[in-house]
């Protein structure tokens, strides 16, 4: 490990200073039955940042991440969303999720406008707001499209636009480009990169991709372990706005390498496990 990678690993899980956080995680433990899944997860998400979480398959991501959006209970633990306490699903946080989530019998417009409706927006409130979203994730033109005439990158732009319409003040990515192929991917990736640019807010960011947490994240949350827990945290120091030139670049290399050296081992020995 170079000592230029090596400062990219960090021992801590606090945000950084000056920044506020939007969310704070506190010893927070989930069991199914006598699995458990995580225990002691601790960590602060700063105001505007990204935060990535990688891990082995069945370490415990999604889980965490529909912990903290409230769809699960916690054993152990708080998760706290500004000065409220999450406990159930709450207004200013938002969840997009892998395999869309959309209602295949609402149009483009009515998928987008259903968490406001929800959230009890008047008719005016939802009229300005809806088109505004729909142009940003670059649906302009098909509000009338039903899910089945989109094909799966459109179908997430949709299912974006519908969280971003809510304005969330965290935005829980649960691998949302893992559905679609690999072209095509990369293009979400550069549009949600734009579209965070455009309207910055906190967001929380699953994914299998090692690329990806390094190019989308300010940090990477390493989850492994039985039961899981953040072993290890890589400071992101890339420059904002990231394109794909950011690929190209050698520091891009090395915390790529970075954080594929610390989930090898568990990767490998996640891969040969019998479950019980």
């Amino acid at each position: 490990m170079t000592a230029a990678v090596a400062q990219g690993l960090a021992a801590t899980t606090a945000q950084p200073a000056g920044s506020p956080a939007s969310i704070r995680v506190r010893g927070l433990s989930k069991r199914f039955g006598t699995l458990e899944v995580f225990r002691g997860v601790d960590f602060d998400l700063g105001e505007r940042e990204i935060v990535t979480i990688v891990g082995p398959s069945g370490c415990g991501k999604t889980t965490l991440l529909r912990c903290i959006d409230g769809l699960l209970s916690v054993d152990e633990g708080e998760i706290w969303c500004g000065r409220e306490r999450v406990t159930e699903p709450i207004a200013g946080m938002a969840m997009v999720f892998q395999n869309f989530g959309l209602f295949p019998w609402k149009t483009v417009y009515d998928n987008v406008a259903y968490g406001l409706r929800m959230a009890g927006a008047t008719a005016a409130q939802i009229a300005e707001q809806v088109p505004r979203f729909i142009k940003l994730v670059g649906l302009g033109g098909f509000e009338q499209a039903y899910p089945y005439q989109m094909s799966g990158g459109m179908q997430q732009r949709c299912g974006l636009a519908r969280a971003l319409a809510v304005q969330p003040n965290v935005l829980l990515m649960d691998e949302p480009f893992a559905s679609v192929d690999a072209q095509t991917r990369e293009i979400l990736q550069f549009e949600l990169l734009r579209i965070w640019e455009a309207r910055p807010t906190s967001m929380i960011f699953v994914t299998h991709s090692i690329e990806e947490a390094v190019l989308m994240g300010d940090r990477v949350f390493v989850l492994k372990g039985r039961p899981s827990n953040i072993q290890n945290v890589i400071t992101v120091d890339l420059p904002h706005p990231r394109t794909r030139e950011t690929l190209r670049e050698a520091r891009f290399a090395e915390l790529r390498e970075l954080v594929w050296s610390t989930l090898m081992i568990e990767a490998r020995e996640a891969e040969f496990h019998l479950g019980s």
